[in-house]
C-alpha cells in the first residue's frame, strides 16, 4: 500500500546501511558478510562496493536453495515457435542439467574467473549456460542470437572467452536461422580464437562441427556427473554484457554478484508483486540486460516460475534495454 511503500522508501534513503543489510539477508551465503557498502566518490579513491567480505553463488540461489521446499515446482515454461513445441522444465530437472553442464565445462579446461560466449537462440539451454558458468563462477557473456558475424567477432576480441557455447539454428516466425556459419564467421573474423565451442543440434538444422574445437552438446554429457557451487566473492563479477555499438565499439558493462542477486531478489515483491509459486513473463530476450535480470536470475531467485518465449519478436533491442 502507498504507506508502506513510503515507509520503505524512508528507510532505504535514511539508512541505507540498515535497509540492504536486511534485505541482503534474503539470500543465501557461503560466508556471510560483515560491511554492507564501502562507497567512496572521490576522484582519487572512486570506488562502490556491496557486500564485499560475503561470498556465494549465483546458480545455488536460484536453484539449490529450492529444491526441498520446490524441487517439482516448474522454474522454466518454454514455447517455441510453435506452441505445440513447448517443455514445463522442473527446479529439480533445471538443476541437474546445470550442475551436469557445469561439469561439461570444466572438463574441458574453464574455470573460475575465465569468460565464455554464449551465442544461442531463447531455448531452455541457453539459461541453462548462463546458470552453468556462474555455479563455475565464470563470467557469461550473452551476445543477442540476431547480431552478425562481424558484431559478434567484436565481442569475442573483447571478452576473450575460453569457449562459446551455441545452436545449430533458431527458429523464428517462417524461418529457421542457421547460427553455425554465423559463429564460424565470427571466430574466423576474430584476433582472439576459443579453445572449445560447444553446439546444440536442433532436428530442424544439423549443424556442420570443426573436428577438434567444437563438441556436440548432447554427446559432451555422456558421463558427465553434477557439479557443486563454486563459492565467489559478492564483488566478483557474473557477468560481461555488451552495449549495442550504435555509437562505436560495443561497451562491455559487468555485473557483479552479490549486490546483483540481492537488488533483483529485492524487486520480485517490491516493484512486481511476484512471489514463490506465481508465474513471471518478461517480454525480452536473454540478450538483452531485462532478459538476464528477468528471465533467468530475479525469478529463479524468488522461486517463481519464468517463461521463456522462442520466435517472438519483442520489439528492437531498446525494448530490452
Amino acid at each position: 500500500d502507498e504507506a508502506g511503500y513510503q515507509e520503505m522508501y524512508r528507510q532505504s534513503v535514511e539508512n541505507p546501511e540498515d535497509f540492504w543489510g536486511e534485505h541482503g539477508k534474503r539470500i543465501d551465503w557461503i560466508k556471510p558478510y560483515s560491511q554492507v557498502s564501502d562507497v567512496s566518490y572521490d576522484k582519487a579513491d572512486l570506488h562502490i562496493s556491496w557486500f564485499g567480505d560475503g561470498t556465494l553463488n549465483a546458480a545455488a540461489n536460484c536453484l539449490d536453495r529450492h529444491l526441498a521446499s520446490r524441487g517439482d515446482q516448474t522454474a522454466i515454461i518454454w514455447e517455441g515457435d510453435d506452441p505445440a513445441d513447448s517443455r514445463h522444465i522442473s527446479y529439480a530437472e533445471l538443476h541437474e542439467e546445470v550442475c551436469k553442464f557445469a561439469n561439461v565445462l570444466k572438463a574441458e579446461g574453464a574455470k573460475k574467473g575465465d569468460r565464455i560466449t554464449i551465442y544461442m537462440p531463447m531455448i531452455p539451454e541457453a539459461t541453462v549456460a548462463m546458470l552453468a558458468c556462474a555455479r563455475l563462477g565464470i563470467m557469461h557473456s550473452v551476445v543477442f542470437g540476431g547480431f552478425a558475424a562481424a558484431e559478434l567477432a567484436k565481442r569475442i576480441d573483447d571478452a576473450t572467452p575460453k569457449a562459446i557455447i551455441s545452436a545449430s539454428c533458431g527458429h523464428e516466425p517462417n524461418r529457421i536461422v542457421s547460427y553455425k556459419p554465423l559463429l564460424d564467421e565470427a571466430i574466423e573474423l576474430s584476433t582472439h580464437k576459443p579453445d572449445h565451442c560447444v553446439v546444440y543440434q536442433r532436428e530442424a538444422l544439423q549443424a556442420d562441427l570443426v573436428e577438434g574445437r567444437d563438441l556436440e552438446w548432447h554427446a559432451a554429457h555422456e558421463g558427465v556427473e553434477p557439479l557443486a557451487p563454486v563459492p565467489v566473492k559478492a564483488t566478483d563479477p557474473l557477468y560481461i554484457l555488451y552495449t549495442s555499438g550504435t555509437t562505436g565499439q560495443p561497451k562491455g558493462v559487468i555485473r557483479d554478484n552479490g549486490g546483483h542477486a540481492v537488488a533483483l531478489q529485492w524487486t520480485m515483491p517490491n516493484i512486481y508483486d511476484t512471489h514463490p509459486g506465481e508465474v513471471y513473463w518478461a517480454a525480452s530476450d536473454i540478450g538483452w540486460v531485462v532478459g538476464h535480470s528477468y528471465i533467468v536470475y530475479a525469478p529463479l531467485l524468488i522461486g517463481a516460475t519464468t517463461i521463456v518465449f522462442e520466435g517472438k519478436p519483442v520489439g528492437t533491442p531498446d525494448a530490452g534495454t
